[in-house]
């Protein structure tokens, strides 16, 4: 993304009410109780938290999206407070203690029904026909509703030097004919054997980030028919998470380490391995795509179908309204506003992300059907596959993370599985499934 800035930070973790006043007050955050959040009412102040403080081009898109919102009415005025990306979700789980969330906020996108199910959220009541516009992956819905609207997505992509699959043999695969299993293991054989590149494909491990681990690693778990839970109930992860299809995955993704594919930790930039030629593919998203015209024979390609379907992860940064606010007819105002297809163009243009909607992508240089940024919106149409909407998903992601961090270094893979299995079954029963 814009920056290479990775839009994964960590999930939201409890913090104690003595934590409130430092993380509000280091963030400079705003006095709801005189503006739109959980206090008092306050005029028409509607006060709007996001995440991208370090990020100027996202920022600069929001800031735009508020000035012109409010030059447009006079009945609400919407005022900005931008928190570092780091401690942004500590900030809102500190706020949302404290009772002093602002009306509108982003979200990260596998966060919402964790929030939603705390109560920090109130479902959306946006028109359907603008709704419906939106990328699947942009909507975050949970037991039937709609908490969160999102004005781009991210993907993953299988990076790769051309001339290393020419000289191995092998076609450039494609959305509609992505790699089979075997192909994509015959692949990595020959490449290694060729010995031109000290890493045949570059998983990225170096990135220790329990999300990353999730989000990257996960849809191959998934594309084998596996998953983290069983999303018919959402109340076990056993036979999903452990089950034969899993053990398969797991038995591929340690023999990528056994076999002298991938290393077990990666340097901590593997796209700029990739560029420099270290390595003959790379496992990597779309923030990196603008890197990929310095490599004169670049080119990226789905990921592998290991049997039931190529598959990456979908849901980036959303939007929605706490459930205190006290303007919400303001802050639904704002989100309708916010959505115009000209400001959806303008997120994908100064970052490299996907735009939420067709219309948008059509004005969006590169964007349109056959551009040369088409293949990611393709690609996410087809093959993204949402984190599991349930509220127990921070539970999924550390525990899924723990447990391919131990495959990854070697550990023997069922009785890790198994004990993800019963950790997360536990977990799910000692939150009473988490409303399921």
């Amino acid at each position: 993304m814009s920056n290479h800035i990775r839009r994964r930070p960590p999930l939201a973790a409890l913090v104690t009410l003595t934590a409130v006043a430092t993380v509000l007050a280091g963030c400079g955050t705003v006095d709801n109780s005189k503006g739109g959040g959980g206090g008092t009412s306050g005029g028409g102040q509607v006060t709007l938290w996001t995440h991208n403080a370090g990020n100027p081009q996202e920022l600069g898109v929001v800031n735009q999206i508020v000035s012109d919102f409010n030059a447009s009415q006079t009945k609400f005025k919407v005022v900005v407070q931008a928190f570092p990306q780091a401690s942004y979700n500590d900030a809102v789980v500190a706020a949302a203690t404290a009772k002093k969330l602002p009306c509108l906020l982003d979200i990260d996108a596998p966060n919402v029904p964790n929030w939603a199910y705390a109560g920090y959220l109130a479902p959306l009541d946006l028109p359907q026909d603008l709704v419906s516009k939106n990328l699947p992956s942009t909507l975050g819905n949970y037991q039937g509703k709609l908490y969160s609207i999102g004005y781009y997505d991210a993907a993953l992509g299988l990076f790769a030097h051309k001339s290393a699959l020419e000289a191995a043999g092998a076609r450039v695969a494609t959305i509609d004919k992505p790699y089979t299993a075997d192909e994509f293991n015959t692949l990595l054989s020959k490449i290694k054997s060729a010995a031109k590149y000290q890493t045949a494909f570059d998983l990225g491990t170096g990135d220790t980030g329990t999300e990353w681990w999730t989000y990257g690693y996960s849809p191959f778990l998934q594309s084998f028919g596996g998953d983290l839970i069983d999303r018919s109930t959402y109340q076990t992860a056993k036979g999903v998470i452990n089950g034969d299809k899993a053990l398969a995955w797991a038995s591929w993704f340690q023999g990528l380490v056994k076999q002298g594919y991938t290393p077990a930790k990666s340097s901590p930039d593997a796209f700029a391995d990739f560029v420099n030629g270290k390595s003959a593919m790379v496992w990597s998203g779309i923030w990196n795509s603008s890197n990929l015209d310095k490599v004169k024979d670049g080119v990226v390609m789905p990921p592998p179908d290991f049997g039931t379907g190529a598959k990456i992860g979908g849901g980036s940064w959303q939007w929605g309204v706490s459930s205190g606010c006290n303007k919400q007819d303001g802050a639904l105002e704002y989100l309708k506003f916010s959505l115009n297809t000209k400001y959806l163009s303008q997120f994908a243009q100064k970052q490299s992300v996907i735009p939420a909607t067709e219309d948008a992508a059509a004005i969006t240089p590169g964007w349109q059907s056959g551009g040369p940024k088409r293949f990611f919106l393709d690609l996410s149409k087809k093959d993204a596959l949402i984190r599991p909407p349930t509220p127990g998903y921070p539970f999924l992601t550390t525990t899924f993370a723990k447990a391919a961090q131990d495959i990854i270094a070697g550990g023997e893979p069922k009785k890790i599985l198994d004990q993800a299995a019963s950790d997360i079954d536990e977990n799910l029963k000692s939150n009473d499934n988490y409303g399921f």
